[in-house]
């Protein structure tokens, strides 16, 4: 692949992109949507081919995928993302005359999205970072994943076609292959921003590589987690089917997703009842996880204090290829503690460990000692519980990007009120890369002083040709400052 044209033809289609009316540049998205769910059969046999993930499940993603492109082109036509404010010049401003001011967000530029393994459509060729970036104004470069590569190229083909033919300039969308060639883009000047999401080991390689650049971009990286889920004595007795619930949320797709709840604390008399008997086996998505899945199950079996309470299966076949039943240990929390450099790492498939605690007052700092940053973290409890809840939500919030009361934290709704990120480890910045807040990661801010009305961007004009909301600041307010206090 000739990176250099690659490179080339996204930064030559920045301008041009960026200054694409929202209806033009919404219209695209959709038209990228309607096209995928078009294709969406064919998709779908490539992606079960490739992946091994099942039929409804893509079915979903699929879904998923369309309608994040639709909802992103709501909010382009709404406008209110590019956050407009308007400062009137005022001679009598409180401290000091103020000239007129003006600032937006606005696009930063070419963005490479390094496309996941685990979800073949929703964070991949057409996914949520994608469609941020393209309804950003960005154009954008895919990484593709070699875990699907047949379905990459397909897809790629079909979002080029669309955007082509809505009228988007050439070059908003490419595809391209390989480790290396990644690495090249991502060094590349014109590359403005980065996006991944997959192993920690990968996105810190990947996130030094952009900070170390001479001039470093933002590279929002999603890397791993183990979104523990703390459940109370009440919440114990009162939910039967605690345990199976849980069960079923580590084996969905084959526990092979970043919301997988990796511990389950629970009382150290809690009676949790028995697991379900049968258990689906499910395909790994390719040998290197499958490998990397086996050794690790290994590695949490034969950590001190484990008893098995499901010890599930994987076994290879002619290709390589692994495919598991759900692993569920459980041990004390004094053994965890003790072993935590062991059993503390994501397990990327259908494995996951109970935790019995003494002691609920300890579970905040235990949680902040184990667990300084993840994307969920999951509290089951009553409404007896509630008087003694506040310091370990805290903990939770000051560590997890999303706070669960009740229920598991696999899924992630795709609306304006979701945050899927979290302090590090989780990801390497702080953002989102689900739901409609993601598309401030590649946008930034710029400020006008005293322009003229025919230089100023359309969000910033007086007509407001793009009708996006505009946060004015009338002169002669400053006085008034303190009054909504009472004080004054």
């Amino acid at each position: 692949m000739d990176i250099e044209r690659i490179a080339q033809r996204a930064a030559d289609a920045a301008a041009p992109y960026a200054a694409t009316a929202p209806r033009e540049r919404a219209a695209a998205l959709v038209a990228v949507a309607d096209a995928l769910d078009e294709h969406a059969e064919e998709l779908i046999g490539l992606a079960i081919d490739e992946t091994g993930l099942t039929r409804p499940r893509l079915v979903g993603e699929v879904r998923r995928t369309s309608n994040q492109l639709r909802l992103f082109a709501e909010v382009i036509v709404d406008g209110a993302y590019l956050d407009a404010r308007i400062d009137e010049a005022d001679p009598d401003y409180i401290i000091g005359p103020r000239p007129d001011l003006r600032r937006a967000l606005e696009p930063l530029g070419p963005v490479l999205n390094f496309a996941a393994s685990n979800f073949p459509f929703a964070f991949s060729v057409a996914g949520g970072d994608t469609a941020a970036a393209l309804a950003a104004g960005c154009p954008v470069v895919v990484k593709a994943n070699p875990g699907h590569l047949r379905l990459s190229r397909r897809t790629a083909e079909l979002v080029a076609g669309a955007l082509a033919g809505a009228g988007m300039p050439d070059g908003v969308f490419q595809l391209v292959e390989g480790r290396q060639q990644g690495v090249d883009l991502l060094k590349d000047p014109r590359v403005r921003a980065g996006a991944f999401t997959g192993s920690t080991r990968v996105g810190r390689l990947l996130a030094d590589i952009a900070a170390a650049r001479p001039v470093p971009i933002p590279f929002y990286g999603e890397l791993g987690s183990v979104n523990p889920v703390y459940v109370t004595a009440a919440a114990a007795r009162a939910e039967p089917e605690l345990l199976s619930g849980f069960l079923a949320s580590v084996a969905g797709s084959a526990g092979q997703l970043c919301t997988k709840p990796g511990f389950l604390f629970v009382p150290a008399d809690a009676e949790l009842g028995p697991l379900p008997a049968e258990a689906v086996e499910h395909r790994l998505l390719n040998p290197g996880i499958g490998r990397a899945f086996e050794e690790r199950r290994a590695t949490v079996l034969g950590a001190s204090g484990v008893t098995v309470l499901a010890e599930g299966a994987v076994r290879a076949d002619a290709d390589e290829e692994r495919f598991a039943t759900p692993t569920i240990v459980e041990l004390p929390l004094a053994d965890l503690l003790a072993q935590r450099e062991t059993l503390l790492d994501e397990c990327f498939g259908p494995l996951a460990i109970v935790v019995r605690y003494d002691r609920f007052e300890d579970l905040p700092a235990v949680h902040r000692e184990l667990f300084p940053g993840n994307l969920t973290a999951t509290l089951h409890a009553t409404d007896a519980d509630l008087p003694g809840l506040a310091e370990l939500v805290t903990a939770l919030a000051d560590t997890s990007g999303r706070v669960l009361f009740g229920g598991w934290p696999t899924g992630a709704s795709v609306t304006a009120a979701m945050q899927h990120g979290g302090p590090f480890p989780a990801t390497t910045a702080e953002g989102t890369s689900v739901g409609t807040a993601a598309i401030v990661r590649f946008l930034r801010g710029v400020a006008y002083q005293s322009a003229p009305q025919a230089l100023l961007p359309p969000p910033l004009r007086d007509d407001n040709p793009w009708n996006v909301p505009q946060r004015r600041g009338h002169a002669g307010l400053s006085h008034q400052w303190g009054a909504l206090t009472g004080r004054h």
